[in-house]
């Protein structure tokens, strides 16, 4: 079986606090027991940059938008931005956050799942509803995704190639 390692990629929310790359982490954690397998700061076609995005056994995508403070969690007017490149989409905080921001609707109940996570582990606390993507948009996306992976693959075994995602 394989291990997963300790941390997450150098490049990987380098720039955000430590708290979000260990949530990321449990996450990671969690996924890799459902089968799924994700990559973080992936861009998308429409010029956002989806947290996390996995993909299933099946090709179905999930996207995980992370928050670590409640003001970037309602702040954030581009979350529905990312709806039209996946299967489910998942909130994602750390333990101790305070819920009380996804409680009435006011965080997408209808069309947002969420995730409570620390390095170790992750919960669903509200599984995301399943919206398939059409059958022409799935097969690009999966493609990008896998393209995406090969790229980053690419830059551990060069790291000239390293960043050029």
């Amino acid at each position: 079986m394989a291990t997963l390692p300790d941390s997450l990629a150098d490049g990987c929310f380098a720039d955000l606090p430590l708290v979000a790359r260990d949530v990321a982490r449990g996450i990671t954690r969690m996924f890799f027991r459902q089968d799924l397998f994700a990559l973080c700061e992936a861009p998308l076609p429409n010029g956002r940059r989806a947290d996390m995005i996995a993909l299933s056994a099946k090709g179905e995508l999930t996207i995980v938008e992370i928050k670590v403070s409640r003001a970037d969690l309602l702040g954030d007017r581009k979350w529905t931005d990312y709806l039209d490149y996946c299967d489910r989409f998942f909130w994602a905080v750390p333990t101790g956050f305070d819920l009380s921001p996804f409680d009435g609707g006011r965080r997408g109940d209808e069309c947002a799942g969420l995730i409570v996570a620390d390095r170790y582990d992750a919960e669903v606390i509200r599984e995301a509803p399943c919206r398939p993507l059409a059958a022409a948009r799935r097969k690009a996306e999966v493609l990008r995704f896998a393209r995406r992976a090969a790229r980053r693959l690419a830059g551990d075994l060069d790291p000239a190639l390293a960043g050029l995602d």
